[in-house]
């Protein structure tokens, strides 16, 4: 008698056989030994079958059939079993199973060792062959667990950014899947991508979790949005120190408590975003600058503005234009001080003076009237956007400018 006698005599006892396995298998198998996780019914059937898939190549000889083993490694991977402990239980599995076909031969005085050191070698090519199924199974399920969590997650994110979720308990349960508090303060992150859909936060997720910063971001077109909890008083500028460590351009909302205000919350965000005065990379708080942020707000009503009040210094020549606004720009930063101006533009104060008095002889408006400086103030802000500098041209109204002080 061969080795396939003893597979048949095995196959008659198919169930019990798969009951002593998967029991070995929970003994040897610490994952294996929650039920809760791996229920018993469940790891029985599959030792069953895999049992049987071998029994019936050993009693036939055909092709190897693997579809049992990518169960196994697809059922695995949907119970959250790691993959090393489905492969060290599949190992085990084989080892009881050899060690019963081993058993069973003794019963069979026409089974020679020398037919099972051969199929020996033939269990265990059998084990590698089945055990690549099971890994390439489980491994293309978690990818595809994977996806479908991406997915819901951004699916959660973006509910809450465009403020379709409303009702308390839908509010409770998304940010209990993200891993949100339900109570704030939140605050809301932009940053500009350079090119689309190129990731311009690369690792802010990883240092807010290393920083138990809680956070839930969506990767769109031109840029990328964040919800970010900050549960403590230093969380923001530890917030605000990740950010900067990206070396990217990111807007940032001022705090908020409920996450039915993250709709708003995401505009204050690009609205800080878009009043980035620099080029280069940076990071702006609407809070720093709320002024900016209106003007940000409101691109067309700015550009009428800067028409306005400054139409008659972007009418000069470049060279002066530049000169004048430059000037202005170092007078408000140097909160009026022509002498503070003149320091950081390196020019003497009497020429910062003898530039403000131009300015207010262009403008028709006065820069000791505080009306007159906070319309100029504005325009000035206005001006910084290129967009803004090509207004309709509105006739300023008439005034009588006052000295510059």
């Amino acid at each position: 008698m061969d080795i396939s006698g003893v597979a048949a005599a095995l196959h008659a006892r198919l169930p019990e056989l798969g009951e002593r396995i998967a029991r070995r298998i929970r003994s040897d198998v610490e994952a294996y030994d929650e039920e809760s996780l791996i229920p018993f019914d469940s790891l029985r059937s599959s030792c069953t079958a895999n049992a049987d898939l071998v029994l019936s190549h050993l009693e036939r000889a055909d092709a190897p059939d693997a579809s049992p083993a990518r169960e196994t490694g697809r059922v695995r991977a949907e119970q959250g079993v790691p993959l090393a402990d489905t492969l060290h239980a599949y190992r085990v599995g084989f080892e009881q199973l050899w060690t019963e076909i081993l058993l069973e031969s003794r019963t069979h005085p026409g089974v020679t060792d020398d037919q099972l050191v051969s199929q020996s070698a033939e269990i265990w090519s059998l084990f590698g062959l089945y055990a690549e199924a099971v890994a390439a199974a489980y491994r293309e399920t978690s990818a595809e667990l994977t996806s479908q969590g991406h997915a819901r997650r951004s699916a959660l994110v973006e509910a809450l950014f465009t403020g379709v979720m409303a009702d308390r308990s839908t509010l409770w349960e998304a940010a209990r899947e993200l891993g949100l508090p339900e109570h704030g303060p939140y605050a809301v992150a932009a940053a500009t991508a350079a090119v689309p859909g190129q990731e311009p936060l690369a690792g802010v997720e990883a240092a807010l979790r290393r920083a138990r910063l809680p956070s839930a971001w969506r990767l769109l077109p031109d840029h990328r949005i964040g919800l970010v909890a900050l549960p403590t008083a230093e969380a923001e500028s530890t917030f605000l120190r990740v950010l900067r460590g990206t070396q990217s351009r990111v807007g940032v909302s001022p705090s908020f408590a409920s996450l039915r205000d993250t709709p708003q919350a995401l505009r204050f965000a690009r609205l800080a975003l878009a009043g980035l005065r620099e080029a280069r990379a940076g990071v702006a708080r609407f809070d720093d600058d709320p002024l900016a942020m209106v003007v940000a707000a409101a691109p067309a009503e700015a550009a009428h503005l800067v028409g306005v009040v400054l139409q008659p210094l972007i009418d000069l020549p470049v060279a002066e234009r530049a000169r004048l606004l430059d000037t202005l720009e170092h007078w408000f930063s140097a909160a009026g001080s022509a002498t503070e101006a003149a320091r950081t533009l390196f020019v003497h104060p009497n020429t910062v003076r003898y530039r403000l008095r131009r300015i207010e002889e262009l403008t028709g408006r006065s820069l000791s009237d505080p009306r007159a400086l906070s319309e100029i103030g504005v325009a000035l802000l206005a001006a910084r956007d290129p967009g803004a500098t090509r207004p309709a041209r509105t006739p300023p109204p008439p005034s009588h400018p006052a000295p510059a002080r």
